[in-house]
């Protein structure tokens, strides 16, 4: 019996995986990829770093997928996250678990993941096309006959549609895999910005560009009323914030402000202080610094950077010496140390956003196989499915384990 011909469209986690797998099972196994390489996107992950995956247990893993995340319940209980780094160990490439229980490359490079990824894909027999976007799909009689790409027909058993999101599209994830996947009878749930930085009224986050706030506690405010937090990094640019804290919430903050909600950020500057606390620090130092003005007293309570804006913001000259400073004006002070508001007012564009939200609708996918319910030997994976989470390596285990358990399915004759 003549092996099952399988094409994967599209090189990157979810492509390389499944292309590997495929082939790995006997299946004549080709990777149309329509950049000049494979793995753009995969390299520039992690700020460079690759965040391959998280060693949380299933049950935390899956919550922080939101809503969707029980669809890959059954995925991660053929292929997670110990399996994944025993694969990765078996082609030589070290591992490091760092904090939050994330896990690197020990050399601190995602290339080198990709080189691994790319050099046991030709090493198991795939033959990786580039500078190939697949422009149809073909099908006959209700399942999968072929692909068309640069022109031509090419024939098939099966195909596994992994071609990514709409983010970074510099990298080629340009939203082709929605349009391939509609032509075969999917739902697209809405597709938008997820991890992404978002922007802020008026000019307080332009006048602190650069600066790295760290250990403050972040709380989301949906209409006025806290939603969610999170304690860690806000980073402050020319056009509002980023940094870990800020692109954990962002995908609730960009779903909120599409449905009209009023979105906020207050952060709390001094997170190990209650108000009782922070009152009593405020008084000591007051009582110390005596006619020392009062820039030198805030100088002392927060970066450099934020002097200016906690300035306007209190409504307190800096000149006047710290011994003036009235009860009033002390609780201005304080509230502004554990309240610093700002409005949200939008995202940056897909360019900047790390995945993307949305995609095709998890009820039109068989969770055991991955394979299309709309469309017999059509199988999919990695991000251009609606399952997306927060950063900490859970997006890209993701990623593998759909390709893993795609590629596997669809070598399998059905």
């Amino acid at each position: 019996m003549n092996a099952r011909k399988v094409i994967v469209i599209g090189g990157g986690p979810a492509g390389l995986m499944a292309a590997g797998q495929a082939a790995e099972a006997g299946a004549e196994t080709f990777l149309l990829e329509k950049m000049k390489r494979t793995g753009l996107k995969l390299c520039i992950t992690g700020k460079g770093r690759c965040n391959i995956t998280n060693i949380a247990e299933v049950s935390d893993f899956i919550s922080h997928f939101g809503k969707t995340g029980p669809f890959l319940r059954q995925v991660f209980a053929r292929f997670f996250n110990g399996e994944l780094m025993a694969f990765f160990n078996g082609l030589g490439l070290q591992l490091v678990t760092e904090r939050g229980g994330r896990v690197f490359p020990a050399s601190g490079k995602a290339p080198d993941v990709h080189r691994a990824l790319l050099k046991w894909c030709k090493r198991a027999g795939v033959r990786i096309v580039h500078s190939a976007a697949a422009s149809n799909l073909l099908t006959r009689h209700g399942r999968i006959a072929g692909v068309i790409s640069q022109g031509r027909e090419i024939a098939c058993d099966a195909v596994v549609l992994a071609a990514g999101g709409a983010s970074y599209p510099a990298t080629g994830s340009t939203g082709d895999g929605y349009r391939l996947a509609e032509s075969t009878g999917h739902t697209i749930v809405p597709v938008r910005q997820a991890l992404v930085p978002l922007e802020t009224a008026g000019d307080e986050a332009r006048r602190m560009n650069g600066l790295n706030l760290r250990n403050v506690n972040t709380r989301m405010l949906i209409d006025g009323r806290k939603k969610r937090e999170h304690f860690g990094e806000v980073v402050f640019t020319d056009y509002g914030v980023s940094g870990p804290s800020i692109l954990t919430l962002s995908s609730e903050a960009v779903d909120s402000l599409n449905d009209g909600r009023r979105v906020a950020f207050s952060i709390d500057l001094k997170p190990a202080l209650d108000e009782k606390k922070l009152d009593l620090r405020l008084q000591r130092d007051i009582a110390a610094q005596g006619t020392r003005p009062v820039g030198s007293l805030l100088r002392g309570l927060m970066p450099r950077e934020m002097v200016p804006v906690c300035l306007d913001g209190t409504h307190i000259p800096e000149v006047r010496p710290v011994c003036t400073i009235s009860a009033k004006e002390r609780r201005r002070l304080r509230t502004w140390l554990k309240d610093f508001r700002l409005e949200v007012t939008g995202c940056r564009p897909f360019a900047e956003a790390i995945i993307t939200a949305g995609g095709i609708d998890t009820r039109e996918i068989d969770p055991r196989t991955m394979e299309s319910r709309k469309t017999k030997g059509l199988y999919l994976a990695g991000e251009m499915i609606d399952i997306q989470a927060d950063t900490g390596g859970y997006n890209l285990q993701a990623a593998f384990s759909t390709g893993w358990l795609a590629g596997r399915s669809a070598a399998k004759q059905s």
